[in-house]
């Protein structure tokens, strides 16, 4: 696995629709650096506005993609809301948002709705960020925690009500774990963050975690709960014992993040180690050429990786109304998905590029998108 490269990003002159190639490594490996793309005057300038909405996960990159881009197209304005995966997947299938971000890729039954809006080859997923789900906690002096999935599927589900409780002890011996409360803190939105979490707990964990894997944290459990990824961080920040989990990007201040148990080592936290692990993730089955959508391994044990990550999605429908409107998707996610447009992100976002071989089938399936005859 080669190195992620997380320098400063060049500025950005000026992206025309059509005129970002991106040429491809010939590299197989998923972790290898997004090959580069090129800026060119030639071409005639996207204007118009498109509307997108959905993860929040992808707030910190959306916003400085939606700058830079704004700024070397005079004229187009791109508008983001981040009220969540699920009310993103819910705008582009009623035809209210022109992409949506989503951290998980559409249900069957999703795929099958989109092409009520999107025409008859429906929705295209592409995904644009890579970023780990920190567990982020709130104890005092404390910056770093070990746990493993049993352990961490016990916190959340309220099985473990002190800090210091003997399963935390047992995996963190050096630590000064204060008798403090547990407070889990989950999303209170259908969030694609939790869909990954507990996707994760439920494939690592199956013996604590039994729901089932799903966007929307299980109502039978109790805890405090706050909309977006904000809105949990800041019920933690301000809530001594508190925890929850979070895209590491919004993580911060004097909030702690846990290692993760993978096979016998514990991984730390980073965009490396999220990348390593979607390296070992497959192509969803069933699924067309031009679907982008990731099967991740959860209970990987490979050396490094950190599978508690979240692979986040922009949903386009295959066909438009409007040229305009094709133009100006095909331009903005040639430039999400570019190198400099994930260095950007990077930068931002403390995300992972995606790889050579993602962003390459990425601008195949953009390239593809058409209006509607």
């Amino acid at each position: 696995m080669k190195a992620l490269r997380f320098g400063r990003h060049a500025a950005i002159a000026v992206i025309a629709a059509g005129a970002l190639a991106l040429t491809a490594c010939g590299s197989d490996n998923a972790t290898n650096t997004a090959p580069a793309g090129s800026a060119s005057a030639a071409g005639t300038k996207v204007t118009g506005t498109l509307t997108g909405i959905g993860s929040s996960a992808q707030g910190a990159a959306m916003d400085v993609w939606k700058t830079n881009f704004a700024s070397a197209n005079q004229g187009a304005t791109v508008q983001y809301s981040p009220d969540g995966s699920g009310a993103g997947r819910k705008a582009i299938l009623d035809g209210s948002a022109q992409f949506a971000g989503s951290d998980a890729y559409l249900k069957d039954e999703e795929l099958a709705s989109a092409k009520k809006v999107c025409g008859p080859e429906g929705a295209i997923e592409i995904p644009v960020y890579i970023s780990p789900i920190a567990i982020a906690f709130n104890l005092p002096d404390i910056t770093e925690l070990k746990l493993d999935a049993p352990t961490a599927a016990k916190i959340f589900r309220g099985e473990i009500a002190k800090w210091n409780d003997p399963a935390i002890a047992a995996l963190n011996p050096d630590a000064k774990l204060p008798d403090l409360a547990v407070t889990p803190v989950s999303r209170s939105d259908d969030s694609g963050t939790t869909k990954n979490f507990t996707e994760y707990l439920s494939a690592a964990a199956p013996d604590v975690w039994k729901d089932k894997a799903d966007g929307i944290w299980p109502a039978s459990l109790k805890g405090e709960n706050a909309k977006g990824t904000s809105g949990v961080v800041k019920t933690v920040t301000d809530t001594p014992g508190a925890v929850t989990y979070a895209d590491d990007s919004a993580v911060g201040g004097k909030l702690g993040v846990a290692q993760i148990k993978v096979g016998s080592e514990f991984v730390k936290i980073s965009p490396e180690a999220a990348s390593k692990a979607v390296d070992l993730g497959k192509a969803v089955e069933g699924r067309a050429d031009t679907d982008g959508a990731i099967k991740l391994d959860r209970t990987t044990t490979e050396a490094g990786a950190y599978p508690v990550v979240l692979v986040s999605y922009h949903i386009v429908c295959s066909t438009y109304d409007k040229q305009e409107t094709v133009d100006l998707v095909k331009a903005f996610e040639k430039y999400v998905v570019s190198e400099e447009g994930q260095k950007a992100a990077a930068e931002s976002a403390k995300s992972a590029p995606i790889s050579a071989t993602l962003a390459a089938k990425a601008v195949k399936s953009i390239e593809t998108i058409k209006v509607k005859s």
